[in-house]
């Protein structure tokens, strides 16, 4: 299961419905991966829908500090569910969703980093 979380912190270009949409025409070939959204911690949301592990992201050092606190802190309120940690190949260590948006705005070819439905998405809002 993908979980998306409404961070009420970031300023995101798609909505979380439009988030949701994207991933799922991403995956679509994928028969046996869910999307779903949760307004709540994500550990909460594991908990609750019988999960037993998170799998988290890491490019870069500030990232795993804090991940890291984050797996400790849901590991004390759900010590049940594990927290994974992956690594990207290093050719994408230093893409994020801004550098991406950045290029994208000023008409860079993102198409060997997000999915094509993405890059027609992206191109399409930053366009407007």
């Amino acid at each position: 299961m993908i979980v998306i979380a409404n961070n009420p912190r970031k300023n995101f270009l798609f909505t979380i419905d439009e988030r949701i949409d994207l991933i799922n025409k991403s995956i679509s070939h994928l028969n046996n991966v869910l999307v779903s959204k949760t307004e709540s911690l994500i550990v909460n949301f594991a908990r609750d829908n019988k999960s037993v592990a998170l799998i988290r992201g890491l490019r870069s050092i500030s990232d795993f500090e804090y991940e890291f606190q984050m797996a400790l802190m849901n590991r004390s309120l759900a010590p049940e569910i594990s927290t994974l940690f992956m690594m990207p190949d290093e050719k994408y260590m230093h893409l994020n969703s801004t550098v991406v948006k950045e290029i994208a705005a000023l008409d860079g070819d993102i198409s060997t980093y997000v999915p094509e439905v993405v890059n027609t998405a992206l191109k399409s809002k930053l366009s407007k």
